[in-house]
This record gives C-alpha cells, sequence and structure tokens, in this order.
C-alpha cells in the first residue's frame, strides 16, 4: 500500500536520496527540515537551488522538530515516520550541550508527545540512531570472553597508549559489536542518539506505532556536507587535500570506523521502513568491515591522484573512540540486506563528486581551536 512518509531531517545527506527512493516506489513524501546553516550554509532556505531536487520528490516544510507547530503541520496525514532530523557531531556536542540535548531528545519527545495526546494516522516510525551509542563496542578476551570496556582514559592517551583497557583482563581484541551489546555511549552526541532510540522504542508500541531502530555506522558519499567541519573526515580530509594542506592524524592512525556508503543506508533504510518484519526491531547498518584513518588518507589520495603531507600528532579527542564495526548479520537475516559498496570504490565515487563541487573554506582549524580551548582535544 503507498505510504505518505514523513523524514524528518529530510533536506540532509541520507534524507533527500530516502526521499527519492520513496518517490520512485509512488509513496507521497514530505520532508520537515530546519536547514541548519552549519549543514547547508548561510542563507538555505527551500528555494535554494540545492534543494530543487527535492522538491521534485516531496512537499518541504522548513520548520524544526522542536516547535509543535512545526511538527503538527508535518505530521498531517502522515502514516509513516522516518526520523532523521538531529544535530551530529561528536566533538561538538561535548561543549554545545543544550542545543543538542534540545534538538536530539526534545525534538524526538515532541513527535511523540504530539502523536499521544493528537488524532493522527501514523503506523510505523523509523528512528535514525547511531554507532555511538555502544561507546566503544565489543571486544574479546585472550580465553574467548566478549566485554565492552570502558571509556579510554586521558592518563593513557596523554602517555601514548590510545589502547582499550578493561581492569583485570589482559589484551583485548576488537570483534564487530551486535545489537544485544551493552550501551554505554562516550559523548554528549550519543547520549542523545541513545535517548531518541529509547524514547521511540518504549512510546511508540503504547500509542498503537511500531517502532524500528537503524544504529547507522558512518555514512558516506556523494552529497555529505562539505560544509560542517564537526562530523565526517572524508569531507574533512578532502578539503585539506585539494587544498594542498598537511593532514594532521590523531592519535596513532590505527583507529578505526565502520564506513557505510550512501546507497547501503538509503536502501537498508527503506526496507526497514516498509518490511513487515522490521516492526520493534533494532538494527545495525553498516559494512561491516573496519577501516583504519592511515587507510583512509591512502585511499583519498589515491583516488585523487595526488598525496599531500601527513603528520601522526598524537593529538586526541575526548569522547573519541578506538575502534568500532558493525555485526550486521541480523540486517541480512531479517531483513534480507546486506551492503554492496566496498570502501575503496564508494571513495572513488566520492572524489568524482567532491572535484565537482565549489572547494569550501577552510573551517576545520577553527572547530579544532573550539574543542582545544575547551581541553577537549589533547
Amino acid at each position: 500500500m503507498p505510504e505518505h512518509v514523513l523524514i524528518t531531517g529530510g533536506a540532509g545527506f541520507i534524507g533527500t536520496r530516502l526521499a527519492a527512493r520513496f518517490a520512485r516506489e509512488g509513496h507521497t513524501v514530505s520532508v520537515l527540515d530546519a536547514l541548519s546553516p552549519q549543514v547547508h550554509g548561510v542563507g538555505a532556505t527551500p528555494s535554494s537551488p540545492l534543494l530543487q531536487p527535492l522538491k521534485k520528490t516531496a512537499t518541504v516544510h522548513h520548520g524544526s522538530v522542536t516547535s509543535t507547530d512545526d511538527v503538527r503541520r508535518a505530521l498531517s496525514g502522515v502514516t509513516l515516520v522516518v526520523h532523521l532530523a538531529a544535530e551530529t557531531g561528536t566533538g561538538q556536542s561535548m561543549y554545545e550541550i543544550d542545543r543538542y540535548v534540545n534538538a536530539n531528545v526534545g525534538g524526538t519527545a515532541k513527535i511523540l508527545d504530539l502523536l499521544a495526546n493528537e488524532k493522527h494516522s501514523v503506523r510505523r516510525i523509523v528512528v535514525a540512531s547511531s554507532r555511538s551509542i555502544y561507546g566503544e563496542g565489543a571486544y574479546e578476551t585472550a580465553d574467548g570472553q566478549v566485554v565492552y570496556p570502558p571509556h579510554r582514559s586521558d592518563t593513557d592517551m596523554s602517555g601514548g597508549d590510545f589502547d582499550v583497557h578493561m581492569p583485570g583482563f589482559g589484551p583485548l581484541t576488537m570483534i564487530p559489536t551486535d545489537e544485544n551489546a551493552t550501551l554505554h555511549p562516550s559523548s554528549v552526541y550519543g547520549i542523545t542518539k541513545q535517548m531518541q532510540e529509547s524514547l521511540i522504542m518504549t512510546v511508540s508500541p503504547t500509542i498503537g506505532i511500531e517502532p524500528v531502530s537503524l544504529r547507522y555506522q558512518n555514512v558516506y558519499g556523494p552529497g555529505q556536507s562539505l560544509k560542517n567541519p564537526y562530523t565526517g573526515i572524508l569531507s574533512i580530509f578532502s578539503t585539506l587535500i585539494r587544498q594542498g594542506k598537511e593532514i594532521n592524524i590523531f592519535e596513532d592512525g590505527l583507529e578505526s570506523r565502520d564506513f557505510v556508503y550512501i546507497d547501503d543506508v538509503v536502501e537498508a533504510t527503506y526496507i526497514a521502513a516498509t518490511h513487515a518484519r522490521a516492526a520493534g526491531g533494532v538494527f545495525n547498518v553498516g559494512s561491516g568491515v573496519a577501516t583504519t584513518v592511515n587507510e583512509v588518507v591512502r585511499e583519498l589520495c589515491a583516488a585523487f591522484g595526488t598525496d599531500v603531507p601527513t603528520r601522526v600528532t598524537g593529538n586526541y579527542r575526548l569522547g573519541d573512540i578506538r575502534h568500532n564495526v558493525a555485526d550486521t548479520r541480523r540486517l541480512r537475516d531479517i531483513l534480507g540486506y546486506t551492503p554492496q559498496v566496498a570502501f575503496a570504490d564508494g571513495v572513488g565515487r566520492f572524489v568524482e563528486w567532491v572535484q565537482s563541487e565549489p572547494l569550501e573554506s577552510d573551517s576545520y582549524e577553527r572547530s579544532l581551536d573550539e574543542m582545544a580551548t575547551r581541553n577537549l582535544l589533547k
């Protein structure tokens, strides 16, 4: 049956592509987006050129999930909600705490409050959760025991020890983190994502709505923001490479993330929104492959066909994790989807797109200065 889909944060990187995916299948699509200057640039409005493709697939509501009137207007006639709207950025969240909590937790509460107290036609909500809720994620001891280590200490990292440790255990080996893992986020952003998920998964069934949570890993690809210096090392490093500037690699460069290509994320989200077996489920959405920061730099330079100076500095940010890679078996076994795009292929597509975009001003150093001033960057 055709749905009327509301995508909050739908003018963003994932949302615009997801809107097109729903529209291709004959669904009616609405988008609610605040058009944050940090993501879209100063002065972005629904008539901005960058948003014209979205207007071909969706009705665009310019507004905030923290506004009762905006949310009420956007929910009219909607049968399915995909809740992407959120402030993003681990580092920035550690000093813009009120803004992150207000948007991420308050906005989610606003949606649920209206659905709990007013007439509506929503039957399912899909919430974009995050790998950040796992903190350091899952590790294995030498004797095969699975453990969930605490956050790394400032003392260890200041001495150049960036590995994860757990009292009473010897060396630990990172393993893929599944959906049953202990949740212990290490940043304000992670805390707000955990609260978003908890609110949706707890409240929705009590008001007759099917909840689904998708724990996204590091999403990348053509269309991601090149303006936002607080998220996305591929965007940050790409700008530095285009400017011929040195890349400052934090820690020892061996920290790793699970990078998942935008097309895979959109397809997994579409399936989770429409598949009967997704109801009530929590799913990791990732590639299942760990890629180090050193590997990211090498792949980007290869795709650009150039080299820039790199410096492994030993700098580190409080709130960052060492490693994380998703166990994606549940996504495969229940929803029948396995991500398709390998990192090297995805980076090639990303760089091809980046080279067609205007070179953005470098605000990365300013973002680092903000963290250093607050003693969050060492």
